[in-house]
């Protein structure tokens, strides 16, 4: 979960590191670092803290050159510091590197090296790389790495230089992403697009064991083997705006407010002229063969667990398969009944998770197919998968997941259409219904973005307790899990997500005239069971902030607070509660002081288990 930037070209390196470095440093923030190669010389330079210290050292005394790598680090093996911080080094110093990932044999690795008299610095995994590069250089960086990688178990992404050839910059991943940026007598690696999206549009995608050679005017990719390997250059569409905050005081609210437009483009193009079925490209995998799926596993991570969850509610009810949801984790390191008539559907924003990559491959050896939701084109998960809808929702720079989220949402809709009409368990004219309740999420979205009077009372009222309880059913059960890790992750308040059913089973012990429970009881054929928990926890003197549909106007005898969303078929309405929900986790982090897009202890991509 670090992130990587690297440049070779005849600009000065150090204010594009910074700049890529900046849009990157979500992925870690302990530790920054950068190298520079100039005058037969490295310069190393290495700071504790987020991203400003090391600006604030360089500023204070330049480094100059036009070749270089930098790093931002979220720490693994060896505590935040600056002997840990990247880029490490071989014993000389001649030999400097960035890496993502862990090495997961380098304790042993170390201990040789060290038998063979290298010196080692740091605590950490990546040191070992650097020395195994050492061992084996003869003049010849890329054949070094090439040896070297075939002693390394684990994941990475490097970036490497050396002073004894400035013209030239390696890069390798296997399993941690990574991507080389294609200019005009220069070239670039990030971890992501947003690093270099200011410089240039065209991008390679780097595959597990393919070593760059790159270089001002090219770059050579081959295998661990040596063999040439010819690399289709793929073009990016995002604007270089929808990574900047685009006046917005925080990521995470721009992004909050991004929703309907990206629910918009992950519709776009995927709706039948005639409105009654839904059209997927992006799959390797046939109809016929998708009708041979007996069952369907869901795999993923955090809130994009939360959105299989929901997932599940809507294939089973619309599709009658079976289906399951599994944290990545969990799936992975257990003994799973999959064969060939299973279906896993990994869930991700980035497409690097490593547990949830891990899980898909486990998968597929025991004869599963995969179709991926996914936000990130030539991602991994995304290029070992049978099929893929992309999510559309472009880089989410805040750590916390919103749009990513709705627009995952989305993509279940689009999918459970999609299977239901080709199994005949929705028939043209429910198609038509579903879809035309589906368009109209957008504009209902920009409704409950409007008007945020309700929840705004609700911060100050209640920014300053210390636990909240999450309250929902049916679909909407998930959204009580979401809502509860939104406010635990941005604004440190403990806070727990329940199946409203499950209250009288432990839960309702902590109901006292302190405690705020949001309740989610928007229309639905689970109503009335909401109402009588909302009625249970106010006969305890419990806080109620009830998330209910417009019209409603009984649920106010029951609640200390209502936030109204727009009436919509209860299939559709967990991406109109989910919006309050991060708006409420979003206002009391502020009010609190928090870092929003930074919270503490947390990474955007976990790419390391």
């Amino acid at each position: 979960m670090c992130g990587i930037v690297g440049y070779i070209g005849d600009k000065e390196v150090i204010q594009i590191l910074m700049d890529g470095l900046s849009r990157l440093e979500y992925r870690g923030y302990d530790s920054a670092g950068a190298a520079v190669i100039s005058d037969g010389k490295v310069s190393i330079r290495k700071e504790v803290g987020k991203l400003k210290v090391l600006k604030d050292s360089l500023k204070a005394k330049p480094i100059h050159g036009t070749l270089g790598i930098g790093h931002t680090r979220w720490a693994t093996h060896g505590e935040p510091s600056q002997i840990n911080s990247h880029p490490h080094t071989d014993c000389k110093g001649d030999i400097v590197l960035v890496h993502n990932g862990i090495i997961e044999n380098y304790q042993s690795l170390k201990n040789k090296l060290i038998k063979e008299g290298h010196t080692f610095k740091s605590q950490t995994d990546t040191e070992v790389v650097a020395h195994l590069i050492e061992k084996y250089y003869k003049g010849n960086l890329e054949e070094a790495v090439r040896i070297a990688l075939k002693d390394v178990e684990g994941a990475y992404a490097l970036g490497i230089i050396c002073k004894n050839e400035p013209d030239k910059l390696v890069a390798v991943r296997c399993g941690s992403p990574l991507i080389v940026g294609l200019g005009k007598g220069e070239n670039y690696i990030a971890s992501d697009v947003p690093a270099i999206l200011s410089y240039t549009r065209d991008v390679l995608y780097p595959d597990d064991y393919e070593i760059m050679v790159i270089t001002r005017n090219g770059v050579k990719v081959t295998d661990l083997n040596g063999k040439n390997i010819e690399k289709k250059v793929a073009r990016i569409e995002w604007d270089a705006g929808v990574a900047e905050k685009g006046g917005y005081p925080h990521f995470m609210l721009k992004e909050i407010n991004e929703q309907p437009r990206v629910i918009r483009e992950t519709l776009m193009g995927r709706i039948s002229k005639e409105k009654d079925n839904v059209i997927l490209e992006d799959m390797k995998i046939t109809p016929q063969e998708l009708l041979k799926m007996e069952k369907i596993i869901i795999i993923s991570c955090g809130t994009a667990w939360h959105a299989g969850l929901t997932g599940k509610y809507m294939l089973e009810e619309y599709t009658r398969t079976p289906v399951e949801v599994d944290i990545s984790s969990e799936f992975r390191y257990r003994n799973p009944i999959v064969h060939d008539k299973t279906l896993v559907i990994p869930v991700t924003q980035s497409g690097e998770t490593a547990d949830t990559l891990a899980g898909i491959r486990e998968a597929k050896k025991k004869g599963a197919r995969v179709i991926s939701i996914c936000n990130v084109v030539g991602s991994s998960i995304a290029r070992e998968s049978d099929g893929v809808l992309y999510t559309h929702a472009g880089p989410e720079i805040g750590v916390a997941s919103t749009k990513a989220y709705t627009s995952q949402l989305t993509a279940f809709y689009l999918f459970t259409i999609y299977l239901g009409r080709l199994k005949g368990t929705i028939d043209k004219n429910r198609a038509k219904e579903l879809i035309s309740e589906l368009e109209k999420v957008p504009n209902l979205l920009e409704e409950v973005l409007k008007d945020q009077e309700a929840i705004l009372r609700c911060t100050e009222k209640y920014y300053n307790v210390s636990d909240f309880l999450y309250l929902g059913r049916s679909y909407n059960f998930p959204n009580a899990l979401e809502g509860a890790l939104k406010l635990k992750e941005i604004s440190y308040i403990h806070a727990e997500g329940y199946g409203a059913g499950e209250m009288k089973h432990g839960p309702i012990a902590l109901v006292d005239d302190k405690l705020p429970v949001v309740c989610i009881a928007t229309r639905s054929n689970v109503y009335d069971k909401m109402i009588s928990n909302i009625q249970e926890i106010k006969a305890r003197k419990g806080i109620v902030i009830s998330i209910a549909t417009k019209g409603d106007e009984g649920i106010k005898r029951h609640s200390d607070e209502v936030i109204y969303v727009p009436d919509i078929e209860e299939l559709f309405s967990p991406i109109l509660v989910v919006v309050p929900l991060q708006l409420l986790a979003y206002h009391i982090a502020v009010k609190r002081g928090c870092d929003v897009d930074q919270p503490r202890n947390l990474a955007k991509s976990v790419t390391v288990e």
